[in-house]
């Protein structure tokens, strides 16, 4: 039996090794991972390198326990960490395959809003091109499904602080998810909140069937007198509820990322709050704030 290595002296832990670019492995012969974390990783590599491609059937627990000698349960947690990898997942009753790369989301907020309001000013065959959605994933109109509900309800405390109004004031709330022709999964879902009273001034801002509307909520604003100054965001990552991971179909282990947008007029008044709900795994939010040169 070969004799067990030391892992190293001192105050410097083998997990520190690794992050500073050092490896288990070379330092001592041995690699000290779990025996499942190894084959896991051995078939994220070959996923990665399209050795098994997108599509293909995953060899059975049988399978991978005789090529790998590990036991029935290590295979299965090593199955299990490619799902929250993203890399396969399980279809009832007919095995584990494949994930095919998902559709990415990359939302740049320093310029979508301003992008957004620009084209408020736009005519509506220009509106109608291209949304928001289209921005940030490069998909075309053609390529996506939309989704809306509306209905009328009363701020409850959350709300009213948000939107600076007394618990119980009407509000219109808009539920709305889009997702990619070619995947069953919304991209994203977002909660949209605005002052029932505001919006009623325009009839048509009152029917879910107007929407997709051409330019968005910046356009719809614009309809009744309203000009942004400004969108707030906040941003924070959590576990999805049950009801949000069946819809986005978010693996086990993967969080969501949700973004509290607050829209703010030129008279500094809260028109609109949107809570807007992510996948993890396939959203990026790319920021760039332009500083101030100093005086010289």
């Amino acid at each position: 039996m070969d004799p067990v290595p030391e892992r190293p002296a001192g105050g410097t832990t083998w997990q520190s090794l690794e992050r500073l670019g050092g490896t288990v492995t070379g330092v001592h012969g041995r690699d000290w991972r779990p025996r499942y974390l190894q084959l896991a990783e051995e078939l994220r590599v070959k996923i990665t390198s399209g050795e098994l491609a997108p599509g293909t059937l995953m060899p059975s627990e049988t399978e991978l326990a005789d090529t790998s000698g590990l036991s029935r349960t290590s295979v299965r947690n090593a199955i299990r960490q490619l799902r929250e990898w993203g890399l396969v997942r399980a279809e009832q009753g007919r095995g584990t395959y494949v994930r095919a790369p998902r559709q990415r989301v990359r939302r740049r907020n320093a310029e979508r809003y301003q992008w957004e309001k620009d084209r408020v000013l736009l005519d509506q065959d220009e509106r109608l091109k291209t949304g928001a959605t289209e921005h940030d994933t490069g998909l075309t109109v053609d390529d996506l499904k939309f989704h809306a509900e509306y209905a009328r309800v009363e701020a409850d405390a959350d709300m009213a602080a948000a939107l600076h109004v007394e618990p119980g004031t009407p509000l219109l709330r808009r539920v709305y998810w889009t997702s990619s022709r070619h995947e069953n999964a919304p991209l994203t879902m977002s909660y949209s909140y605005l002052p029932y009273d505001l919006v009623a001034a325009n009839p048509d801002l009152l029917d879910q069937n107007n929407e997709p509307w051409p330019g968005g909520s910046q356009h719809q604003l614009y309809t009744v007198g309203v000009e942004l100054d400004r969108i707030d965001e906040e941003v924070r990552a959590r576990p999805p509820s049950p009801d949000e991971a069946e819809l986005l179909d978010i693996d086990p282990g993967v969080s969501v990322l949700t973004v509290r947008k607050t829209s703010i007029d030129t008279a500094g008044r809260v028109v609109e709050v949107a809570d807007v709900v992510m996948p993890g795994d396939r959203t990026e939010l790319v920021y760039s704030h332009k500083l101030q040169r100093w005086k010289t």
